[in-house]
């Protein structure tokens, strides 16, 4: 087998940071679930962040965003009701729809866990330059933009 081409090489470099960054990024995501609330599932760490960062929002949005089925998100909603995490209310815009939202016990953990995560970035990058963080950020933004597509 031939050995890769210049942007070809490029790509299996990509794929392999990938790849690590990946598997260190579900397994912080698992920690980090548990320093929340020890029951929560790692998968449901990143809804609750996504109500902390936009508010209230309708469980169909909520799927969406997160790339699961109207069923499963129910089943996270009620696990996450069951912990006390989140709560739901109807929605004012159409009576047959609800919006969920983190409860104060909830916005508190989360805020917590989220305080701890940058501080261990800024403890992890300190001997970054500023400008690097920053274009780090921005390519990350780039490509989660580009997946998007």
């Amino acid at each position: 087998m031939p050995s890769p081409g210049g942007a070809e090489r490029e790509f299996l470099s990509l794929e392999r940071e990938l790849t690590v960054f990946l598997r260190r990024a579900r397994s912080n995501q698992t920690e980090m679930a548990r320093e929340v609330h020890p029951d929560l599932e790692s998968a449901a760490y990143g809804l609750l962040v996504r109500l902390d960062e936009c508010g209230r929002q309708r469980a169909t949005e909520l799927a969406a965003y997160i790339g699961v089925g109207k069923a499963t998100m129910s089943r996270q909603l009620r696990a996450l009701e069951d912990l006390g995490l989140v709560a739901r209310e109807p929605d004012p815009a159409d009576g047959r729809a609800w919006l969920v939202h983190l409860t104060e016990e909830g916005r508190g953990r989360v805020g917590k866990v989220r305080e701890a995560r940058r501080a261990s970035y800024v403890h992890r990058l300190a001997d970054w330059n500023p400008d690097e963080v920053a274009e780090l950020a921005r390519l990350l933004n780039h490509l989660n933009r580009s997946m998007e597509r």
